[in-house]
């Protein structure tokens, strides 16, 4: 599931029609539906759902095309960083509940990455001689760290399911020099594509329509202006699954929620 927490007219207008979180738990709870329809009874969808791995994405849209777009939005004159990832979490934690309640047992909650690093945000907002938007990655670091305390949250509140965190924050610059293989190593920031007046595209930070991405592309951290790189996106999911520093992940990894017993 990926999160989209504040829709509006203006992000329909921008970056085209998104399905809400509220509209992904929903269409979860037709599909929990049709699979009790299916195994004849919700006791059986709930033994079917306890198996399956639920992996959650939340945050990054409310702060790259919502809390960093004054010119949009009010949330950043609304709210300073901590509290707006207070409201965040809040928001979320209500969610994971609902997507609890709907059966999902074995939940991965992915962080947010260092998005004040990204090739886009860097250019519109610039960095002041640091090699990234320090207060952009700040603000991302006080949600994680909300996220990482409602793991335990969660986890003391069900019994019956297990919640992680994977730290895709620190990951992504790891993931730089460990490679999916010796000679295939990230290290390029900049986009791979073309983006558009990164410093006047009004947050829209993805490839130029048929322009030509980089002849390399192994060799990028980022794709675009904010989202990173397939190789990127590859070593994040086998650290996520694996984990190789007792950071990468809490309180476990993938691998090891997947072989609980079913809850």
């Amino acid at each position: 599931m990926q999160g989209h927490r504040w829709a509006t007219i203006e992000s329909k207008i921008r970056l085209g029609v998104v399905i809400s979180l509220n509209g992904q738990l929903q269409n979860h709870k037709t599909t929990v539906s049709r699979i009790a329809s299916i195994l004849g009874d919700q006791e059986s969808a709930t033994q079917h759902l306890s198996k399956c791995l639920y992996t959650v994405g939340f945050g990054s849209n409310d702060y790259i095309n919502n809390y960093l777009l004054p010119q949009f939005y009010p949330t950043s004159r609304q709210y300073p960083p901590d509290q707006y990832a207070t409201v965040l979490i809040q928001q979320y934690s209500q969610k994971l509940k609902t997507l609890h309640n709907y059966g999902a047992k074995k939940i991965a909650l992915f962080g947010i990455g260092p998005l004040g690093c990204a090739p886009g945000p860097v250019a519109m907002y610039g960095t002041n001689g640091s090699a990234c938007v320090d207060y952009i990655n700040k603000a991302i670091q006080l949600f994680n760290t909300n996220l990482k305390t409602l793991v335990d949250d969660l986890n003391n509140q069900f019994r019956d399911a297990k919640f992680i965190y994977i730290n895709a924050y620190d990951l992504l610059f790891a993931d730089a020099s460990v490679g999916i293989q010796d000679d295939l190593v990230t290290t390029i920031i900049g986009p791979c594509c073309p983006v558009a007046n990164l410093p006047m595209n009004n947050g829209i930070l993805t490839c130029i329509p048929f322009s030509t991405s980089c002849s390399i592309r192994y060799a990028n951290i980022f794709w675009d202006g904010v989202h990173s790189s397939e190789t990127v996106n590859v070593i994040t999911g086998r650290r996520a699954y694996m984990a190789l520093n007792p950071t990468d992940t809490y309180p476990i990894d993938i691998r090891r929620l997947i072989q609980l017993p079913f809850l």
